[in-house]
């Protein structure tokens, strides 16, 4: 059944894939999600695992872990095809309009539509720029929190100023013995209520310096920050290190399908349609004007997207599915 044909194929299994992945069974499609990861949940669950996300509506917060579970079920209603371990790399369309999708396995694969929620891309951590720092990973070098638990009581230091840093700075002052977050610039780029929220906590803020060595053998026993402005350093002793400085982004071969992009993303309409008929994009990956940079935004972006396919395979079709509460596949009968 290689050459089967699917009516839309969403390159994307994390939260907005899922979610986009049960709309299309509302809207009775035939449907296919690939994913480069050999699991659902793309960035959330590599690592977010047991962050508490509070920007969904009705959910009051939820850890990384739970809200994929919960989107993995709902999408799971209308049994989507589902493909692992494949990076979509090239696309072409065939005389009949049929798009080929081609992964950097060689594996293809056929489909009327396509829906791209591939978040940033492949995601590839940064790591802290310390000669020797590779050495720690394992130990007490950490790049992500698969478990809460294990920083407890502990002397935790965290390098970063964005929203992830802040984020698993304020997590871990409730159980962490110390909590110090270094930061090379003056400010930080979080949300404002949690950066407020972070300089209220017992939390050590350290602006305006970095780690720029590592001290130790088999663990990190110290850590030297160097001030920025002045190059006075300074050896603090640590229990752990969390680096939270981003990710090295890379969307493979999709780059050089010849869709409009602006500053690395791609450029869509209010109907989640690219430059190119029949393929359309939703998530972190799209720009438009007043994008909602949240979970609970793109989450709406991906029923667009559905009704934007629809449309495009049956001009005569709904603008959009029915209610949930009023779709066949809910009602008793």
């Amino acid at each position: 059944m290689k050459n089967e044909i699917y009516d839309v194929t969403i390159i994307g299994g994390g939260p907005i894939g899922l979610f986009t992945a049960f709309y299309s069974g509302m809207r009775e499609l035939k449907t296919k999600v690939i994913e480069y990861l050999p699991h659902v949940g793309g960035k959330v669950t590599y690592f977010y695992p047991e962050k508490i996300l509070r920007d969904i509506g009705a959910i009051p917060n939820i850890s990384g872990t739970d809200l994929i579970k919960q989107l993995e079920q709902q999408a799971s209603t209308f049994e989507p095809t589902m493909v692992f371990g494949e990076r979509v790399d090239d696309l072409e369309r065939a005389n009949d309009g049929t798009f080929i999708l081609t992964s950097h396995n060689g594996e293809r694969h056929y489909t009327r539509t396509v829906i791209l929620a591939i978040g940033h891309g492949t995601l590839g951590v940064k790591k802290l720029p310390v000669d020797g720092a590779e050495h720690f990973e394992g130990t007490n070098l950490h790049y992500a929190v698969n478990r809460v638990e294990a920083f407890k009581g502990k002397h935790v230091m965290i390098s970063g100023g964005g929203d992830s840093a802040i984020d698993w700075a304020n997590r871990l002052a409730l159980i962490a013995d110390q909590v110090t977050i270094v930061h090379r610039k003056e400010a930080f780029s979080g949300h404002e209520s949690s950066i407020t929220e972070m300089h209220r906590s017992e939390t050590n803020v350290r602006c305006s310096c970095y780690v720029s060595d590592l001290i130790g053998k088999e663990y990190i026993e110290k850590v030297v920050l160097t001030h920025v402005d002045t190059g006075e350093k300074e050896e603090l002793e640590i229990d752990a290190l969390l680096v939270n400085h981003g990710f090295d982004l890379d969307i493979g071969g999709i780059q050089h399908w010849g869709m409009t992009t602006s500053e690395g993303k791609i450029v869509t309409d209010d109907k989640m349609q690219t430059s190119i008929p029949g393929v359309f994009a939703v998530g972190d990956i799209v720009t438009y004007p007043h994008r909602l940079t949240l979970i609970a935004g793109g989450l709406a972006e991906g029923p667009k997207a559905l009704n934007s396919a629809k449309a495009f395979l049956d001009p005569e079709a709904d603008a959009m599915a029915m209610y949930s509460t009023h779709h066949k596949e809910f009602v008793e009968i």
